[in-house]
């Protein structure tokens, strides 16, 4: 069996071994004679599972407990009304504007109140983070949110805006478990797992408790409201069970290999290795300003787009797959989440350093 690198932005690279292991107990797990796509989501054998995956979240995360880990479906773009249906009490809220999944995210909020854009990098196609230092920011604004890492167009916020006391509320989709996080600074952090904890189908939201209220928007729907999940535990209703056994075993492996600061350190050092080449490649070229730039999500162009179709090509043909990059930003784009091995950026640039050669 051949496996390409895959560097797609989602559903993307999943740790080989966690592969291997999910493979291992596809029709019997551990000895109870069905596979954890049969058993019932009310099972002791599930209910083991679910708890042991939050459990090892919150240690590698160092979760406080007064925060309350949710195992939702719907993906990130569900949380995008689901966040002010919970928590608009005064029907305002700021958002930060850095790309395609914030934009839709604040135009969603516009439907439930007075959603005030305080910042934005759409001028630039979206290359940069915008100075958060000194934000006019609402008095009565209920939350400050944010995309923290924006997948499309490779930026991510290496500080964290000052909220001037309102509460924050990140999508970490692309980056979540890519390096260590201080919880206590949001009052929400969410995101879909398909980029770089799992596969598609589950979103996992982490809320401050004193945010879990009844006083949510008329007309909130039961499943959307953050009370309904933690009052249950995420099962309300069936959950997403398949998903969140995957990411149970994607936290162990984390956990294995040294957890988020030894993951920080690998993505670094990944992420350096591309970025060197493209800052000296006479072909391609970055797309993003240096000190912005995301540890995961790089994109790059060469200027032609016969080039670039032509690049995509010849990658795909030699084993290094997904690289075309989103239509709004084109040329390409490498993902190269925590299961993304180095040798696998090593191989893409020298693959890349070759192309250039040729057509130069």
């Amino acid at each position: 069996m051949s496996r390409v690198y895959n560097f797609s932005a989602g559903p993307a690279v999943l740790p080989e071994e966690v592969l291997q292991e999910a493979a291992d107990e596809m029709l019997d797990y551990r000895g109870c004679g069905m596979s954890v796509m049969e058993m019932s989501h009310r099972s002791k054998v599930y209910d083991n599972i679910i708890k042991e995956a939050e459990a090892d979240l919150r240690d590698l995360m160092n979760i406080p407990d007064n925060y309350k880990v949710l195992f939702l479906q719907g993906g990130a773009s569900q949380q995008f009304a689901a966040i002010p249906m919970n928590l608009m009490k005064n029907k305002k809220a700021a958002y930060i504007v850095t790309g395609q999944w914030a934009k839709k995210a604040y135009q969603e909020a516009k439907m439930y109140g007075d959603a005030v854009e305080v910042a934005s990098s759409a001028d630039k196609t979206f290359s940069y983070i915008p100075d958060c230092s000194d934000l006019d920011i609402p008095e009565d604004a209920d939350y400050v949110y944010i995309c923290e890492n924006n997948t499309i167009y490779g930026t991510k916020f290496k500080e964290l805006p000052n909220t001037k006391g309102h509460t924050l509320v990140a999508d970490v989709s692309s980056c979540f478990l890519s390096e260590p996080v201080d919880v206590t600074k949001y009052g929400v952090i969410y995101g879909g797992v398909q980029k770089n904890v799992g596969p598609a189908g589950v979103v996992i939201v982490i809320i401050r408790e004193d945010l879990i209220t009844d006083d949510v928007l008329p007309g909130t729907p039961t499943m959307l409201k953050y009370k309904t999940q933690a009052d249950a535990d995420s099962l309300y209703n069936t959950p997403p069970c398949y998903g969140i056994y995957i990411c149970g075993k994607v936290f162990k492996w984390l956990k294995k290999m040294g957890g988020l600061e030894v993951m920080k350190q690998r993505n670094e050092e990944k992420a350096k290795i591309l970025y060197d080449f493209l800052d000296q490649s006479k072909l391609f070229k970055g797309t993003v300003v240096p000190k912005d730039r995301s540890l995961m999500n790089v994109p790059f162009v060469t200027g032609d787009a016969d080039l670039d179709a032509k690049f995509v090509k010849e990658a795909t043909e030699a084993g290094f797959v997904n690289l075309k990059g989103h239509r709004t930003v084109g040329g390409m784009r490498a993902s190269i989440y925590n299961a993304m091995p180095k040798e696998g950026v090593e191989k893409l640039v020298a693959f890349m350093k070759k192309f250039e050669e040729e057509n130069a």
